[in-house]
């Protein structure tokens, strides 16, 4: 079985008046999430009658038009992107997933991996259910239905849910009668916020604090890591459903994923990426005559790490905004290609000087690589290498894209040897310690599993998820 574990951006918005349209809400939220996924994107309404949607591969801005949202009539919404980590990418597995029965009939989308899923669908499967699809949100969805037939509504449901699942998930939920219910995993793994939109009085669920910003929204809160939040008719419900004396929140989207303008859990993304080139800069000092960022993610702890050494930045490398993130494409030879494509160097800027090379981090060593190379043949005399975060040495089985450890070049080899094969001149990572401090969490509010091994899940089932999702590597 192919299993499908993503990382990707969910959204929903519950207005209190019918007459109030929000698909195109929905839509310019997703635009502002296109970072989490680039690979298929959907929008479910509730339009006063029941569910229903329109989903599709692709951009946003290609699978959706005027007309198309224009379809899409109702005062409840939600909506998703997404991109696969394996090389299987359809439409069966875009989101969100719309579940009918004859007794439930709701609509999820869903960020992150569930690490026991296996097990769940076996259970679930031995009780009668049959799945459509290979990816872990069909499992939620039939685990939900499961529990509605024991309980009497769906925040107990959920509540169940959030006891028999293991793993990182932020999600939305919408019910055939237009309740909307967010809920975020008891460890706090994913980011996922509320908000409001002032001039309609509509409330906002997404990944991001960035798409309420973009729908002119103001921030309420963070969902609370094990809160359930319910949206009906202009109010609000929350319930602590799980409490857990510590938290897991990926660091990783501290380091990259979140867009540089959101907060997460009260942390803006963009400070703590600064703080990190401050201390990267402490702790690998180059002499070198310009600060270079690798765009767009490398950016801010490039300038933490030019004011801090006193050495000026310069925009030394532009980016193709028109090609997909190197790091989120599913096949390694798709990565390889794109990255001669997303990056040129700026030959006036950079030939002839010593620059210092700052870059968000090294998974595979793909991309890092292929802009070495590229700076050299430009003329730059002596690149060296910046990374912001540490080597990542253990597979990641809570959503992002590195699942089994002969992926990771910094697994397998030293730091001299990772720099050689780069062809830097020298070559400088963050350290564990520094990451913490940049990012101002202690270890007990991190997920740090793929810098140290250490999975803050229990009973996660490493030998049998490395070769589920190894068998499915290409």
């Amino acid at each position: 079985m192919e299993k499908v574990k993503e990382k990707c951006g969910v959204i929903a918005i519950s207005a209190p008046h019918k007459s109030i349209q929000v698909s195109r809400y929905v839509f310019d939220g997703l635009m502002a999430l296109q970072h989490r996924g680039q690979e298929a994107a959907g929008i479910y309404v509730y339009n006063g009658k029941n569910i229903e949607g329109y989903k599709g591969l692709g951009l946003v801005s290609e699978v959706f038009s005027t007309n198309t949202l224009s379809c899409l009539m109702g005062n409840v919404a939600i909506g998703h992107v997404r991109y696969s980590t394996t090389a299987k990418s359809n439409l069966e597995n875009a989101q969100p997933y719309h579940f009918t029965s004859t007794y439930a009939n709701f609509a999820l989308a869903f960020n992150g991996t569930i690490s026991n899923f296996l097990s769940l669908r076996r259970k679930l499967e031995e009780k009668g259910h049959v799945f459509t699809s290979d990816n872990d949100t069909e499992v939620i969805a039939h685990l939900v239905a499961a529990n509605l037939l024991e309980v009497e509504d769906f925040m107990e449901a959920l509540t169940l849910v959030m006891n028999q699942l293991k793993g990182a998930y932020s999600m939305v939920l919408m019910t055939e009668t237009g309740e909307v219910y967010a809920v975020r995993d008891p460890l706090g793994f994913k980011p996922l916020c509320l908000g409001i939109i002032p001039q309609n009085e509509s409330y906002i669920v997404a990944s991001e604090t960035a798409a309420i910003d973009t729908l002119g929204g103001e921030f309420i809160t963070d969902i609370a890591p094990g809160e359930i939040v319910k949206l009906s008719e202009g109010e609000i419900t929350t319930r602590k459903a799980v409490n857990l004396k510590r938290h897991a929140r990926c660091m990783f989207e501290f380091v990259y994923f979140s867009r540089p303008d959101s907060v997460f859990d009260g942390i803006p993304v963009h400070r703590a990426r600064e703080r990190l080139g401050r201390i990267l800069y402490r702790l690998h000092p180059a002499d070198a005559e310009l600060v270079v960022p690798v765009p767009d993610s490398g950016r801010s702890a490039a300038t933490g790490y030019a004011e801090e050494s006193g050495i000026p930045i310069a925009e030394g490398l532009m980016k193709n905004r028109y090609v997909w993130r190197t790091f989120i494409m599913p096949l390694q030879s798709h990565r390889e290609n794109q990255v001669r494509l997303k990056f040129n160097p700026v030959k006036s800027v950079v030939e002839g000087r010593d620059i210092v090379l700052v870059d968000d981090s090294i998974v595979r060593a793909t991309s890092i690589r292929q802009i070495v190379y590229i700076l050299k043949k430009a003329g730059v005399k002596k690149v060296h290498v910046r990374i912001s975060c540490p080597p990542i040495i253990a597979a990641c089985y809570m959503g992002i894209d590195f699942p089994t450890r002969r992926e990771l070049i910094a697994a397998n080899h030293t730091v001299k040897e990772i720099c050689q094969f780069i062809g830097a001149d020298s070559l400088g990572y963050m350290t564990i310690e520094g990451l913490m401090e940049g990012i101002g969490l202690p270890e007990n509010e991190l997920c740090l599993a793929c810098l140290n091994g250490k999975y803050p899940i229990d009973d996660i089932d490493i030998e049998l998820l490395e070769k589920t999702l190894g068998g499915c590597r290409k």
